[in-house]
């Protein structure tokens, strides 16, 4: 019997579930988890989950009232979940830094050491965890300095080369370059139809890839951010990639051959100046970013989406708490 095409990208391609959802994971058992202010979101308002929540709230009643303790329970809540995860995943789970932070290098580091410092209170070490920071210029350069603490970072909201070349710099431990939301501005801007293999977002990723290793840069490539299975078939082969339950049912239930299309012996050498990896300081990296719309865009949109859905967990906060 033919193996699904679930289990066959599981042998060359470690399999992530984007989700919060803790029932989800359980059934489709992921190698890691990441989630975002979205997904705690969603998370935080379905009824299974209830227990958690008020938890977090009587904690925060506790501790006192005020803006700060609507942060605090916030923070609580996403190290519940995640330390949740942790019980069900054998390797890493993601948890964000505030979105309305990812123009702030130091409340960035701040944060991510007092989400390392929560979670191991629960006795939970860093080696279970990814921070995840948006892959701004000041996101980029607090993982620098979490990095070398020996705090292992998941650099986020990537759309563009020059993010990629920063984070690796950076010596960031994982990256997760967005491939629907790729395929969604070109959409947008007119472009298509396209293929699985010509889809912008998988092209992005396959450069990205391509890049890292012909210049043995360590850092994990996660393709995220999918529309449909096509892409996910097209990238089958990369480091990780971080799949909703979605997605991962329908690939559980798909069968036929999936063939690998990216490996490291097999990438064609990175076309760039002189055939070097690329040096980006801060004013090349702020222009390279203006000279790709696409790139500014969807990630300043990125980090609307993650703001808009944190004020609404901490809306929802406030009302429990007041």
């Amino acid at each position: 019997m033919t193996a699904s095409k679930l289990d066959q990208l599981r042998e060359m391609t470690t399999v992530v579930a984007d989700t919060g959802d803790i029932e989800a994971v359980r059934r489709l058992k992921p190698v890691d988890c990441t989630t975002n202010p979205t997904l705690i979101l969603k998370a935080v308002e379905t009824p299974a989950y209830a227990h958690l929540v008020d938890e977090a709230i009587s904690w925060g009643k506790k501790a006192g009232g005020g803006e700060k303790a609507v942060h605090a329970v916030c923070d609580r809540l996403a190290v519940t979940f995640g330390a949740e995860l942790t019980k069900i995943v054998p390797g890493r789970v993601s948890t964000e830094v505030d979105a309305d932070l990812s123009f702030d290098t130091q409340a960035t580091i701040d944060k991510a050491r007092a989400i390392i410092s929560a979670y191991q209170q629960r006795d939970i070490e860093r080696d279970r965890i990814l921070i995840k920071i948006a892959s701004t210029w000041e996101g980029i350069q607090a993982a620098k300095v979490l990095q070398a603490e020996g705090i292992d970072c998941n650099l986020t909201l990537l759309f563009a080369l020059p993010q990629a070349v920063a984070c690796a710099d950076a010596k960031a431990f994982l990256i997760s370059p967005f491939v629907g939301r790729i395929l969604d501005w070109h959409v947008k801007a007119g472009g298509g139809p396209y293929t699985a293999e010509t889809d912008p977002g998988v092209v992005s990723v396959k450069g990205i890839y391509a890049y890292y290793k012909a210049f043995g840069i360590k850092t994990v490539v996660m393709g995220a951010s999918f529309r449909n299975t096509g892409e996910i078939e097209a990238l089958a082969g990369c480091d990780r990639l971080t799949i909703g339950p979605g997605l991962l049912d329908e690939l559980a239930g798909a069968t036929g051959d999936l063939p690998r299309k990216l490996s490291p012996a097999s990438s064609p050498q990175m076309a760039s100046p002189g055939g070097s990896r690329i040096v980006l300081d801060e004013k090349a990296f702020r222009f390279a970013m203006n000279e790709d719309a696409m790139g500014t865009e969807k990630l300043a949109e990125g980090i609307r989406g993650f703001v808009k859905d944190l004020r609404g967990l901490r809306k929802l906060v406030a009302a429990r708490l007041g």
